[in-house]
């Protein structure tokens, strides 16, 4: 992989940090992510800075060289500093060696080596470090081959990775994330010590891993990182729901769909159309109910009556559980798995006006994504069944576009108000001013003829006449 890293990094910023360092006489490397991400092609915006001795002493004397605009942020107990400077953050830590007690993923730090440093990160890809100290400037150290493993698309542990995962669980999270993230394959050995190691992730906070799940909701195909949790045994630990939608049953020669495939299939779909973390939520969950609702019926075959309530009601427990928001984005969420069903049976009933404005008053402004999750939900290997689906599909947001046109107009003031009504008829506040209202309402309404002062008044009067009233003023 050819990159050229000393011009990647020639920029004022890195030589300030190096003339800082070489000050002190002391060795600075850009490492981690930052470096993985250069080579890569992908923007980053945090740059992380490993110096072999005191990163909090480095961090203020560059300080000193930029002046006012600098603001340093010092983490004594960590012995880390973050830097803010024109839009950007470094951070700045010494080099360190780490042990670990098995029951924590909190590490024994103490001072060591740049390769003591980098031996300690969990991925080759982030085991890479660039050196800013102007004797040698951009000059790659690549302890572990995470060049070559860039190259193969491969993550791989630079140490043992069964040490690697137990010392920090939280490692084996990250190794799906960045398979999703950036479409890499997990080195065999690696995924091997995942599955053996799996059991430790009961040491990992819940809100961590959320975390790492949000990463992989957010990658443009979050799909492969829950097949990568499902076939190592995480996902077991984690969302034991929605394993439980993995197999297929047969009986009497019938079978159902995966409904974990299905699923997945779903969550991509969804993914291609739409940036909305929670929408994607909605179609991981979408299904979750249908493992308890399960049934055969003879006659009918499998069916899964009414998983869209149940799966909306399980929801409460399993973001509880795995610490998501219990907010507006969960009552989202929920909404959209219970209506997911609706438009669906729109579709195979008539389309009635009554049917579609009850469920765009029970979606409310979220009915937009609920049609996205629901085209989504077409995976049938039918192909004639899809098209006609998706063909229904455009005939309800069609009759939606129609029903809210129609219905803001029912929200406008009549061209002609009541008091002029009563005013041109003689009349006092009666039954027949409410008739004549309504009548140049609907009659505006089904022509769809302009909403304007002069064709109210004449619509006012024709309807005067036919309840036997006479203008007294014209």
């Amino acid at each position: 992989m050819l990159v050229n890293l000393k011009e990647k990094i020639d920029s004022p910023i890195f030589h300030l940090v190096g003339d800082a360092a070489d000050e002190l006489q002391r060795e600075c490397y850009v490492v981690g992510g930052y470096v993985r991400d250069l080579i890569l092609g992908r923007h980053s915006k945090d740059i992380d800075f490993v110096t072999v001795g005191s990163g909090i002493e480095l961090a203020e004397a560059l300080a000193k060289k930029l002046g006012r605009k600098a603001r340093v942020n010092v983490y004594r107990n960590f012995g880390t500093a973050q830097l803010h400077f024109d839009h950007q953050e470094l951070e700045f830590v010494g080099a360190r060696k780490e042990s670990y007690n098995r029951n924590s993923r909190k590490p024994i730090v103490e001072d060591g080596s740049l390769d003591d440093d980098l031996s300690r990160r969990d991925f080759t890809i982030n085991a890479l470090a660039l050196s800013v100290n102007k004797n040698n400037f951009g000059e790659l150290v690549d302890k572990f081959n995470g060049l070559e493993d860039m190259e193969h698309r491969t993550i791989r542990t630079p140490l043992d990775p069964d040490i690697t995962f137990s010392d920090d669980p939280l490692r084996m999270m990250r190794a799906v994330r960045f398979a999703t993230q950036l479409k890499f394959k997990i080195d065999y050995t690696t995924f091997a010590a995942i599955e053996r190691n799996a059991y430790r992730l009961e040491i990992i906070s819940k809100e961590r891993i959320y975390t790492e799940l949000t990463k992989i909701m957010e990658s443009p195909k979050p799909s492969i990182g829950w097949m990568l949790l499902l076939d190592s045994g995480l996902l077991q630990l984690i969302l034991p729901e929605l394993c439980a939608l993995k197999g297929v049953e047969t009986l009497h020669g019938k079978g159902h769909k995966d409904n974990f495939y299905h699923t997945m299939q779903v969550l991509d779909t969804v993914a291609q159309k739409s940036d909305n973390v929670w929408l994607r939520w909605a179609a991981l969950f979408h299904d979750i109910g249908k493992a308890s609702t399960k049934r055969w019926v003879p006659g009918l075959g499998w069916t899964f009556h009414n998983h869209n309530y149940v799966g909306a009601k399980m929801l409460g427990a399993i973001f509880h559980r795995l610490k998501f928001p219990l907010d507006d984005k969960y009552k989202y969420v929920q909404k959209l798995v219970e209506l997911h069903m609706r438009p669906i049976a729109l579709v195979e009933e008539s389309v009635t006006d009554s049917a579609v404005r009850r469920l765009m008053v029970d979606a409310g402004p979220d009915i937009e994504d609920l049609m996205i999750l629901c085209d989504a939900d077409i995976t049938s290997k039918n192909p004639d069944k899809v098209k006609r689906f998706l063909e229904n599909y455009v005939l309800v947001r069609e009759k939606m576009v129609d029903l809210q046109k129609r219905d803001d107009y029912r929200m406008y003031q009549p061209p002609v108000n009541g008091f002029e009504i009563m005013e041109t008829f003689g009349l006092g506040n009666c039954e027949e001013v409410g008739i004549i209202k309504r009548y140049i309402k609907d009659t505006m309404l089904e022509y769809d003829t302009p909403n304007d002062k002069e064709l109210a008044w004449k619509l006012m009067l024709q309807k005067g006449e036919e309840l036997g009233l006479k203008p007294v003023k014209q």
